[in-house]
This record gives C-alpha cells, sequence and structure tokens, in this order.
C-alpha cells in the first residue's frame, strides 16, 4: 500500500499531469494524420524531454506511443488509409463498414476495443511487477548479454522474407555503436582521426535521421491525395455493448498482444496477425472477416493496443528495448542516470508503478477525449502531405541542432535521413539499425565484464537463466534454419527436376523432329524414283 501511494504521489505533480495530457492527445492528432506517426513525433520530442524530469519525459513519449494507435485508426476506417503502420489490418472490416455507412460504429468498436486492450496489457504488467521484481536480480553480465542476443536474433527472425538483408542492417547498427571511444580502456575505434567521430554516433541524431527527416523526404516527394469523408450514422457509444457480446475474440486478442509484446523484435504485427487468425477461426461467419466483421476490427484493435504496456517489461526489467519506440525511450533513461535493468525494481519501484498509473490513466484520457472531438480529428486527415512534410523537416532539423548546437550533427541526421529515404523507398525495415546500435552497446558492456568470470565456454551458461536463454537462442537458430530448408529445398529440387524434364522432353522432341525429317527425305525419294521408273 505504501508502494502504490508513494506511485500516487509521483504520478499526481502537476506537470507529469499536463505531460500526460499533452502527450495522450498530442498522439491522437499525430495518429490520425497519415504519414506522420508516432516514431517521427517521439524523435522529434526527444531532443526537449533531456530537459525534463524523467518521469516528465517519459510521460509524454508513452502518451504518444500509447494513444497514437487510436487515432490512427480514424484514417483507416474513414478513409482506408491506416494513420500508423499497425493500423494496416484495421482497414480490412473498418471500411467495409464505412462503405455501409456505419463510420461511427465502426470507430466506437475501434476505441472500446482499443481501451479494453490498453487495459488488460496494464493489469497484466500490474500483476507481473512483483514476479518481475524477484527475478529481475537474478540477472548479471551473461543473462543481459544472453538477452539482448536473443532480442538481435528475433528482430532479424521477424522479418521474414527479408531476413538476410534485417541481418545487415542489424549489423551496420552494431557496428555504428562501436565509433568512438571504447567503454573500457578509452581507446579510439574507427574515427580515422577525426574529433568528431570520437564521442561516437549519437543514437538521437540517427534516430531523426531514419525516422523524421526521411518521412518529410517521403512526404514531400508524395503527391496529395483527395479525401473524401463519407456520412455515417451510428452513435460513438455503443461499442461497450457490441464489444461485451464477443468477450472470447477480445481476450484472446489482448493475450496474444500481451505476450507478444514482452518478445523483443515482434511487436504490433505479429499481434495482430496471429490475433486476427485466430479470431477467424473461432468465429461463426469467418467469411465475414475483410467484409466488415466487427470481430476482425476487433481483434485488430485490441492486439495492437495492447502491445505497449508489454513492451515496457524487457525494457525496464533487462534494459533491453523490443523496437525503435522503446530504444528512443531507452536513451531518456540514460541522459538522466535512470539505468533500467534489475536495480531499477529494486530501488525505485514507485517509478516503475508509477509509469504503470500512467498508462493506466492514459487509456481513459484518451477514449474520454475521442468520445466527444471525433468528429473535430477527422478534418487532420486532409492536411496535404507536402505542408506536413515541410513542417517535420524544420521541426528535425530544430531538434537535432538543440542537442549539442552542432551543425555537424545536422550533416550526420541529413545523411541517415538519405538512406532512410531510400530504405523506405525500396520497403526495406529501419528498425534493425536502431536495435543494432542499442543493444550492440549492451552486448558489448555486458560481454566484457561477464569476460572476467569466465574461464571456459560452458562456464558462460552455468547459471539456470543463461542456460534458459542460450537454450532459447538454440531452438530458434535451429527452427529458423529447419524452416528456410522447408521453404527452399523442395523448391529448388523441383526446379531442378523440372529443368531436368524440360531437357528430355526437348531431346525427345528434337530427336522424333528429325526422324520425321529423315522419313519425309526417304518417302520423297522414293516417289521420285517411282515416278522417274514409271
Amino acid at each position: 500500500m505504501d508502494l502504490l501511494l508513494s506511485a500516487i504521489e509521483v504520478l499526481a505533480r502537476w506537470d507529469v499531469m499536463i505531460a500526460l495530457l499533452v502527450g495522450s492527445i498530442g498522439g491522437v492528432a499525430i495518429g490520425a494524420i497519415p504519414g506522420v506517426g508516432p516514431a517521427v513525433a517521439i524523435a522529434i520530442l526527444l531532443p526537449a524531454t533531456f530537459s525534463m524530469d524523467p518521469i516528465v519525459g517519459l510521460t509524454v513519449l508513452l502518451g504518444i506511443y500509447g494513444s497514437s494507435m487510436f487515432g490512427g485508426a480514424i484514417p483507416a476506417i474513414l478513409i482506408n488509409t491506416p494513420g500508423t503502420a499497425v493500423n494496416a489490418l484495421t482497414t480490412y472490416d473498418g471500411f467495409p463498414m464505412t462503405l455501409r455507412g456505419e463510420g461511427r460504429r465502426a470507430l466506437s468498436l475501434a476505441y472500446s476495443a482499443s481501451f479494453f486492450g490498453g487495459i488488460f496489457s496494464v493489469v497484466c504488467l500490474i500483476a507481473l511487477s512483483p514476479l518481475l521484481a524477484k527475478v529481475a536480480p537474478m540477472f548479471g553480465s551473461r543473462e543481459i548479454f544472453l538477452a539482448a542476443l536473443l532480442g538481435i536474433i528475433l528482430v532479424i527472425v521477424a522479418h521474414r522474407g527479408q531476413m538476410l538483408i534485417a541481418a545487415a542492417l542489424t549489423g551496420f547498427g552494431i557496428f555504428l555503436s562501436t565509433v568512438g571511444l571504447e567503454p573500457v580502456k578509452y581507446t579510439r575505434r574507427f574515427t580515422f582521426d577525426q574529433t568528431w567521430l570520437a564521442s561516437g554516433v549519437n543514437l538521437i541524431v540517427v534516430v531523426l535521421g531514419l525516422f523524421a527527416l526521411s518521412q518529410a523526404l517521403l512526404l514531400l516527394t508524395m503527391d496529395d491525395e483527395k479525401v473524401r469523408l463519407s456520412k455515417s450514422r451510428g452513435s460513438l457509444f455503443q461499442g461497450f455493448r457490441e464489444l461485451a457480446r464477443h468477450p472470447r475474440v477480445a481476450a484472446v486478442s489482448a493475450t496474444f498482444g500481451v505476450v507478444m509484446g514482452m518478445i523483443p523484435g515482434v511487436g504490433e504485427f505479429t499481434a495482430q496477425f496471429m490475433s486476427y487468425t485466430s479470431a477467424r477461426k473461432m468465429s461463426k461467419t469467418p467469411e465475414a472477416f475483410g467484409q466488415g466483421s466487427s470481430e476482425g476490427l476487433i481483434a485488430s484493435e485490441t492486439a495492437n493496443n495492447a502491445v505497449p504496456a508489454a513492451a515496457m517489461i524487457p525494457l525496464l526489467a533487462l534494459g533491453i528495448p523490443g523496437e525503435a519506440l522503446t530504444a528512443m525511450m531507452l536513451s531518456v533513461f540514460y541522459v538522466h542516470n535512470v539505468v533500467p535493468g534489475p536495480g531499477l525494481f529494486l530501488y525505485q519501484m514507485d517509478f516503475v508503478v508509477a509509469l504503470y498509473l500512467a498508462l493506466l490513466v492514459l487509456n481513459v484520457l484518451v477514449v474520454g477525449f475521442l468520445l466527444v472531438s471525433t468528429g473535430w480529428l477527422v478534418y487532420l486527415t486532409k492536411i496535404p502531405n507536402r505542408f506536413l512534410g515541410m513542417c517535420i523537416l524544420l521541426l528535425s532539423f530544430v531538434g537535432v541542432y538543440s542537442i549539442r548546437n552542432s551543425a555537424v550533427d545536422c550533416a550526420v541526421a541529413a545523411v541517415f535521413g538519405l538512406i532512410g529515404y531510400v530504405l523506405k523507398r525500396l520497403n526495406l525495415p529501419i528498425v534493425p539499425i536502431v536495435l543494432g546500435m542499442v543493444l550492440g552497446g549492451i552486448m558489448e558492456v555486458k560481454l566484457r565484464a561477464s569476460m572476467n568470470r569466465v574461464n571456459t565456454p560452458f562456464d558462460f551458461i552455468d547459471r539456470p537463466i543463461a542456460f534458459i536463454l542460450f537454450a532459447l537462442i538454440v531452438m530458434i537458430l535451429a527452427g529458423t534454419l529447419w524452416r528456410v530448408w522447408r521453404e527452399w529445398v523442395p523448391t529448388d529440387r523441383r526446379s531442378l527436376a523440372r529443368k531436368s524434364s524440360d531437357r528430355f522432353a526437348r531431346r525427345i522432341a528434337g530427336r522424333r523432329t528429325r526422324h520425321f525429317e529423315i522419313k519425309t527425305k526417304q518417302q520423297r525419294r522414293r516417289r521420285n524414283y517411282d515416278h522417274l521408273g514409271s
């Protein structure tokens, strides 16, 4: 009880409440604007949060992170354009409902499902906190190194169909983390006698370039879309009643969101598709999915909003970010010398519980705001792309320069902005670069710290948690290799068999043709001979 009262005291500060209100409302507005997204907004706001208290800065970022998916459902349902990337699946059933004149019903159902998913994940987070407080101190240098390695492997494996390029980009991010002074003997690495590289490549500069500047360039090169909003009927308050008629779909989808959110590198997309698929299998009318099914809309929105709170578990307990947004939040911890990990649960548990409560209050604020302001937020979808691009470009460079008042940082951000723009145009992932930078630095420090107590390779996994993590890494690698083998080898064999059969068929056809040509010549000779004889 004392811990809860202490957390409420931390959260009840006027600056924290204002930060929560601004973050939640701003996140909804940002999510409702197609083409921006929470990653761009958080990247732009990161330099400003460094001057705030840790709880204030993190509350603003959490507000944007958790509420943007609420707002992203508005354009996904009304104009078939997802406001954020994770609302793409919402268009499958949300927009067909709008075409039937049920846009308000679809929005209400999306808000209700998102609220349920968010509250469910926060309750799970609070319920797991005693267990995390006991397990987190068991993680030493070896365990955290293996957990970071597991996170990198999961990031690569999650990009199915693009694993090679994801591995290459992750390696590039790890390489960037090694530039500058190394953390033990402070020798220079890959600086090439350039003084501006001695401090390394700044993570915030890279994040602003890869996410904000690249998106600005993308918007500036896109044509403005003409948005037409159709009239819709229904009440924005009816979604909770309809959600209550599908408790199993909502509970299963929220569970998928919590489980997938706790696993680094997996995130909302996997949770969404797994929950959508399971909801379709459980449904009595699976043929309605993709045609305006309320169950499909519940599954997608519940799953993606259950992820943010769950994604905080590996970040707070181990200091391991699972995606780009939590990696950005990690930088706020480091700036204020608040080290997430086992020590956070031992010495600053009130801070952790305050973050949980902030997520709880966030969902209530967002739903209340949306129920009264959706009619006005709809007009945000009409903002021209090029105007948005110029605003993001200006704010990004201001944010980069404000970090260290360095024009070199602006140039570095511009280079990474071009890299991010090229990757986005080629539909290649950007997140592995950021996670490679963050996890690469963690892996190096923890590996060098743990090697002092390791004499043989088996000493590295002689503790239970280290052995479990090592076993998970081996199983995931073996399963991935087996899947790749099953997918590619039979195809290659069939193609070889097809090629050999084609060659054999061509040979037979060639022989038949030559045989018929010889027969035809012989018959002509006989006819000519018979004609001459007669």
